[in-house]
């Protein structure tokens, strides 16, 4: 399950350009204002009120789920969305702080470099049932 902040402009169309290349309907979205969105973070201890961090739940259906934050949550989304997406895993070869330190200079200026929405867009009707408590 892909957590991601439903106002900002990056992550709207990182979720667009996931669902398109998802062909396996491998992952579902909450959006991290969402009760499950705040829910889930709360179950891992992180803080539901910062939303400078894209997360992803592997497993969440399951007794065993676990939580992966910034590149590393990235990184297993380029993984599973297969060929040709695959091929950014080598950038798993960087330490894991140098990737997630370029990833917060990111989130630092995110809504000036991105934009942002006045509320969570709405998922077209074709992918709708992939998103949990819109």
């Amino acid at each position: 399950m892909v957590l991601y902040d439903g106002v900002f402009g990056l992550c709207n169309r990182l979720n667009n350009f996931v669902l398109a290349r998802d062909t396996r309907a491998v992952f579902d979205f909450a959006s991290l204002q969402s009760t499950v969105g705040r829910s889930t973070l709360a179950r891992f201890g992180r803080n539901p009120e910062d939303l400078n961090t894209f997360y992803l739940v592997t497993n969440y259906r399951s007794e065993s789920p676990a939580l992966l934050s910034k590149a590393s949550a990235a990184l297993f989304v380029t993984k599973k969305l297969g060929d040709p997406w695959r091929w950014l895993r080598l950038f798993g070869v960087f330490p894991s702080a140098l990737l997630d330190r370029a990833y917060d200079l990111t989130a630092r200026y995110r809504y000036r470099l991105f934009g942002r929405y006045e509320s969570c867009l709405m998922p077209s009707a074709e992918y709708k049932k992939r998103f949990i408590d819109p």
